[in-house]
């Protein structure tokens, strides 16, 4: 069930809001409601793994428990070492067996494993918790308000990845307090922006990433070829994955609650380091305080601190994606921040312009590698790039959404600016926003419906 899919608008949500205000006045009752509602939610995807949810849940809820009452037994390292044991088993079995056959010149076996739907994101969520009780964290929360902590459906299956102690608390907020109706009218404008960057943007200009990565993976690509496929792609995912998340943190707040930012207008950052603290921004502070700080983080000198920075965004790559091009393209931003970061101590500034240049170029470039199936085709469009296999020439189909998506990523507020603050609550807005929810639905049955990207992470 998809979020821009009309089985989900007209019906789904509806219900679920319907129940779960009828329900506002018990804690429990609606917090029953919200977690049943994602148990469903996820179970449409493939009900063979809700048990896997709720199990996982449970297990992580009791070691979190058990660790605050004996923290000597050290129960949260356990479940920690569970977490990462079920996201091993299910993402990587296949590509560590290949990669010691390859190694061994042996024929890799295939294991017949379905990746779980969302299994990287619930899974953070839960370490993240587990780490901070291990640090000394005393919050031993019931067993209802830890499902709902890590089940709600609006990011169950690709985030913001939320940490306990900024969404729990919400949760003993009565919805229906003052500013209900200003959270449902702000939440259902974001939920339509996000569904028009999927809707209108991303989904339109994958149909040009995908036949020219297609091309690539045949022959060469001429220049305007390479480029037409890295900016089409470039684009794709990022409105893509802040479509997403713009929709997710909507219907959050139509709930009555509030989940982080994900994204602050990454393709207008002027260093790579300043791009990740844009882009995809629940990552980048999980990698920052569970992985980065605990490797050493700034301690040390400028080597120990690159070391930190590469060793972190090798292990990121791996989280996106069980593929050593993502492995390459997690180290090539670790060399990338490190080069940022020894520039930075030494006291070298540049021009924001030439900055924010060649800080989207590099991302450009990172992302043929990200959507690449596999190195020779990043090599091929890379060649294609740089010129080497001459000018050629390219048709763009979907201009317009080229130039919009554009436009929105480097010009004007961000969505969550126009939605959250900037929008003034007004009833005259009911009729715009209206027709735009119903003309996304009606966009949304004009073709099969289009998987997020990240949902294969």
């Amino acid at each position: 069930m998809l979020f821009q899919g009309q089985a989900f608008i007209l019906l789904f949500l509806p219900v679920t809001l319907a129940l779960y205000y009828a329900a506002a006045g018990s804690r429990t009752l609606r917090q029953i409601v919200a977690v049943a509602a994602s148990l469903v939610f996820y179970g449409f995807w493939d009900v063979r793994f809700v048990p896997l949810l709720a199990g996982l849940t449970l297990a992580n809820w009791l070691f979190g428990r058990w660790h605050i009452a004996n923290p000597r037994r050290d129960w949260a390292a356990i479940g920690i070492a569970l977490n990462l044991a079920t996201l091993g088993v299910f993402k990587f079995t296949n590509f560590f067996a290949a990669s010691f056959a390859a190694v061994l010149g042996a024929t890799a076996p295939s294991f017949d494993i379905i990746l779980p739907l969302g299994i990287s994101f619930f899974t953070f969520q839960k370490i993240s918790y587990l780490m901070d009780v291990r640090r000394g964290d005393r919050h031993a929360y019931g067993l209802l308000d830890f499902f709902m902590f890590v089940t709600f459906f609006p990011q169950l299956v690709a985030g913001p990845i939320v940490r306990h102690n900024e969404i729990i608390a919400q949760f003993a907020t009565d919805p229906r307090r003052a500013e209900m109706w200003e959270n449902l009218s702000r939440g259902l404008a974001l939920f339509c922006i996000g569904a028009a960057k999927k809707l209108l943007i991303a989904d339109h200009v994958s149909e040009v990433a995908d036949r020219l990565f297609a091309q690539a993976a045949a022959g060469p690509l001429g220049a305007a070829e390479a480029w037409g496929a890295a900016w089409a792609f470039t684009l794709q995912i990022y409105f893509d994955f802040s479509g997403y998340s713009d929709m997710a943190i909507g219907l959050a707040l139509m709930f009555g609650l509030r989940l982080p930012y994900n994204f602050d207008a990454p393709y207008r950052a002027t260093s790579i380091r300043d791009f990740w603290r844009r882009w995809h921004m629940t990552l980048s502070r999980f990698l920052r305080d569970y992985l980065y700080i605990p490797l050493g983080g700034n301690r040390g000198g400028g080597l120990l601190q690159a070391r930190n920075v590469v060793v972190t965004m090798l292990l990121a790559g791996l989280w996106h994606g069980a593929a050593w091009t993502f492995v390459a393209w997690g180290g090539l931003h670790g060399v990338a921040l490190a080069i940022n970061g020894a520039w930075q101590r030494a006291g070298l500034r540049m021009p924001a312009v030439m900055g924010w240049a060649l800080t989207l170029l590099f991302v450009m470039a990172g992302w043929v590698l990200f959507r690449a199936p596999d190195f020779a085709t990043a090599i091929t469009i890379w060649r294609g790039m740089a010129g080497l296999e001459g000018l050629g020439g390219v048709k763009l189909d979907h201009l317009a959404a080229f130039l919009a998506g554009s436009a929105a990523a480097l010009l004007g507020p961000t969505s969550q600016q126009a939605a959250l603050m900037r929008l003034r609550p007004a009833p005259w807005l009911a009729v715009p926003v209206g027709v735009a929810l119903l003309l996304l639905i009606l966009q949304s049955g004009t073709r099969a419906p289009s998987e997020f990207i990240y949902f294969q992470f």
